[in-house]
């Protein structure tokens, strides 16, 4: 019996050897962390130069000067340095951290959706906890 899309959609890509699992949370690592995702979901609503991120974002100076450099070398964000005095450099998505948008906003939706449920489950074990 075949299954149908959705059942798809909701299992793990078929991982061919330990190397290619290995590179796969070494990829999920990276564009998983806190900072990373909060950048892309930043510059998913367009064009930001590095000091309106870093007020937008509320990051430290060096963790999102580390976070693009990474974001960059692994071609989900693109630096524009501009010849102008001063130097102006905007940060952009790429096509391919535009892909990234959607399971991004996707999880944002999710989180979302479910603080409330979140909230009393942590209430719920804290308490047991406490017994």
């Amino acid at each position: 019996m075949p299954k149908d899309q959705s059942q798809e959609s909701h299992t793990a890509p078929a991982v061919q050897d330990g190397q290619q699992c290995d590179r796969i949370k070494e990829v999920l690592s990276r564009v998983g962390d806190r900072w990373s995702v909060m950048i892309i979901f930043s510059l998913g609503r367009g064009t930001m130069r590095f000091n309106e991120m870093k007020r937008y974002l509320g990051i430290s100076q060096r963790m999102l000067s580390l976070t693009l450099k990474a974001l960059e070398r692994d071609g989900l964000v693109q630096r524009t340095l501009h010849p102008t005095v001063p130097p102006r450099v905007d940060y952009d998505l790429t096509d391919l951290g535009r892909s990234f948008c959607e399971p991004v906003y996707a999880m944002g939706r999710w989180a979302l959706d479910n603080l409330d449920n979140i909230d009393r489950s942590r209430a719920a074990y804290d308490a047991a906890q406490e017994d």
